[in-house]
């Protein structure tokens, strides 16, 4: 529930993300989970634990979808170039 409260990170937004569809208990296993994965691999590889950053799932999720739905409209015949930012 800690990682909930924090400032723009990473886990609070998976906790948020999580909790808006499963409720707030599973959503902290979840993030409990998504906390002892990395501390694993610091723990194996001697590194420094890095955060995605609180709009991590926003960036990944909409470059997903936008590759999603250019696909989409290929199939159906269209000829689109999507803008490079």
């Amino acid at each position: 529930m800690g990682a909930s409260r924090t400032k723009d990170t990473y886990l609070k937004a998976r906790f948020w993300k999580i909790a808006g569809r499963a409720g707030r208990k599973r959503a902290s296993v979840a993030v409990a989970h998504s906390i002892l994965k990395p501390i694993y691999q610091m723990l194996k590889a001697s590194v420094k634990y890095k955060d995605l950053g609180g709009d991590y799932l926003d960036r990944f999720l909409n470059h997903r979808a936008e590759k999603r739905l250019v696909l989409r409209l290929r199939s159906m015949g269209y000829e689109v170039h999507p803008k490079t930012a």
